[in-house]
């Protein structure tokens, strides 16, 4: 197993704790938030009873989304911070707050006050480290080593193919190997698999452990077709 396949899976895992820990805190915070709601005037009345606590979750949901679009366009969005801010600080408080109003003014430990506290503050938490995630995954560097969100429509012309290897400069994001070891890898991933294409040297440098952004590895294969182009015009 590759480093980058063992990290997919690894992100795939955490990925799904955090959508099971996000809604398992939800829905707990937001049924206590109903129960408490059906002891303050709204017991009969269900509908009612159970719509009440998304006046506050909602915003906590439409809070977050906002500030993950404000993440990828690199700008602040204040009142998405608000309506996050707004939304949990309302839910912890109303559910530990609804721990008072169910002991009719009876002693109350402190642990229940925790139990009630918990669900909204890890909801909260999940559901942000669920939106990093996200914002994480669609700015994430692809094969021309920029990232997703900020791809052009158009691919960029292809550099020159006669290209010399001594005089290409270094650009783009640093790789873990130089240029020449690179062209290396794919001059024996050429050998072995009968032809030099991207992806098939993309993966021989990913099967070594190694890292390349999307202009070294158009830097290498530039050297590589360079070297193919005159080997089959001296046969």
């Amino acid at each position: 197993m590759t480093k980058t396949t063992a990290e997919r899976y690894a992100l795939a895992a955490a990925g799904t704790v955090i959508i099971i820990l996000t809604a398992g805190g939800f829905w707990l915070s937001y049924a206590h938030l109903a129960e408490v709601a059906g002891q303050h005037g709204l017991r009969n009345y269900p509908a009612r009873q159970w719509t009440w606590p998304a006046t506050l979750d909602a915003f906590i949901v439409a809070g977050e989304l906002l500030m993950l679009r404000a993440g990828l366009r690199n700008t602040a969005d204040w009142w998405a911070v608000a309506l996050t801010a707004t939304g949990s600080v309302g839910s912890i408080a109303l559910n530990v707050a609804g721990v008072s109003g169910s002991r009719n003014g009876t002693a109350i430990p402190l642990l229940d006050y925790v139990v009630a506290a918990v669900p909204p503050t890890a909801a909260l938490l999940a559901f942000g480290v669920l939106m990093r995630q996200i914002h994480q995954l669609v700015t994430a560097p692809d094969d021309t080593g920029k990232p997703v969100s900020a791809q052009p429509a158009k691919r960029p012309h292809a550099l020159p193919q006669a290209v010399d290897r001594q005089t290409v400069p270094r650009a783009g994001r640093p790789a873990d190997a130089t240029l020449n070891e690179l062209v290396e890898i794919g001059r024996a991933a050429a050998g072995e698999h009968g032809r030099a294409t991207r992806a098939v040297v993309q993966q021989a440098i990913r099967d070594k452990g190694l890292k390349v952004g999307g202009q070294r590895l158009t830097q290498a294969m530039a050297v590589l077709r360079a070297e193919l182009r005159t080997e089959r015009s001296d046969e």
